[in-house]
C-alpha cells in the first residue's frame, strides 16, 4: 500500500513539475515575474519532494542512487532542478531556466513511468496506461487552447473588417476591440505551445516504452511536430519581430486548420495512435 502512495506522489511531483514548465515557458515569453515567482516555489517545492525521495531511498538501500540507470535518471533530475533553481535566484537567466527544465522535466517523466524499476508487471502496466492518458488529456487541453485562440483571431479578423468598410452597428460593439482580441489570442497561444511540448514528450516516452518500434515518420507524429512548429513561428513573430493585427491573426487563422487537418485527418492515417494502452 506504501508503494502506491509513494507512486501517486511521484505522479502528482511530475504534474507540479509540468506545470512549472509551462509557468517558466509564459515568463521566458512575456518576463512575467509574477509566473517566474510561481513557478520558482513550485519548482522548490517539487525540488523539497525530490530530495525527500531521494533520502528515502539512500536509507531503504544503504547507498547512494547512482549504481542502476534509472537511479542515475532519478539523480540527474535532481541535479537538474537544483542548478535550476540556483541560476533562477541568483543568475535570473531565463532562456538556460526554461530550457534546463524542459530536460529536467523529460528525465523526470522516463523514470516515474518506465516500468522496468517496477517489480510488479501489473503496477507498471497500469503507470504506462496513466501515462498515455496524461498525454492525450494534455494534447487534448493545448487543443483546446488553440481553438479559444483561433475563435479570438477570427473575431479579429471580422472586427478588423467592419471597422475597414466602416460598418457601424450592433456586432461591432460586442465584439471586444482589436488589441484585446489580440492579446487573448496571444496569451492562448502562450499556454497552449508548452502544453504540447510537454504532451510530446510523455507521448515519446510512452511510444518509447510501449512501442520501442515506433516510426517516427509517422503521420500524427509528424503532424503533431508540425502543429508545435507553426505555433511556435506565431510566438516568435508576434515576440520576436512585433508582428501584431491582420497578418498574425490570418497566421493564427492558418495554423488552426493544421491543428484541425492533424487531429482528424492523420490520426486516422497513424499507425498506432488510437489503440488500445
Amino acid at each position: 500500500m506504501l508503494d502506491i502512495y509513494m507512486t501517486r506522489l511521484h505522479e502528482f511531483t511530475v504534474v507540479l513539475y509540468a506545470l512549472c514548465v509551462l509557468l517558466y515557458f509564459v515568463d521566458f515569453l512575456t518576463s512575467n515575474r509574477k509566473a517566474n515567482r510561481i513557478a520558482f516555489w513550485l519548482l522548490a517545492f517539487v525540488w523539497a519532494l525530490q530530495t525527500i525521495f531521494l533520502i528515502l531511498y539512500m536509507l531503504k538501500t544503504g547507498r547512494f542512487p547512482v549504481l542502476t540507470i534509472f537511479e542515475g535518471l532519478y539523480f540527474y533530475a535532481w541535479v537538474l532542478i537544483t542548478l535550476s533553481l540556483i541560476i533562477n535566484r541568483l543568475l535570473r537567466v531565463d532562456f538556460i531556466v526554461f530550457f534546463t527544465n524542459v530536460l529536467g522535466f523529460i528525465i523526470m517523466a522516463i523514470h516515474t513511468f518506465a516500468p522496468m524499476q517496477y517489480e510488479s508487471n501489473v503496477m507498471a502496466q497500469q503507470l504506462i496506461s496513466e501515462l498515455l492518458l496524461i498525454h492525450i488529456t494534455v494534447a487534448i487541453l493545448s487543443y483546446g487552447a488553440f481553438s479559444l485562440s483561433f475563435v479570438f483571431s477570427l473575431l479579429y479578423l471580422i472586427q478588423y473588417d467592419l471597422l475597414k468598410q466602416k460598418k457601424w452597428g450592433p456586432r461591432l460593439l460586442r465584439i471586444a476591440d482589436l488589441s484585446k482580441l489580440d492579446k487573448m489570442s496571444f496569451v492562448l497561444n502562450v499556454i497552449g505551445v508548452p502544453m504540447l511540448i510537454i504532451s510530446l514528450i510523455l507521448g515519446v516516452t510512452w511510444a518509447y516504452i510501449k512501442v520501442p518500434d515506433m516510426i517516427w515518420y509517422d503521420s500524427k507524429v509528424i503532424g503533431s511536430f508540425i502543429v508545435l512548429v507553426i505555433y511556435s513561428i506565431y510566438l516568435y513573430l508576434k515576440v520576436g519581430k512585433g508582428l501584431t493585427g491582420n497578418k498574425l491573426a490570418l497566421w493564427n487563422f492558418a495554423s488552426f486548420l493544421i491543428v484541425l487537418i492533424n487531429f482528424f485527418l492523420f490520426g486516422t492515417l497513424s499507425s498506432f495512435h488510437f489503440w488500445n494502452a
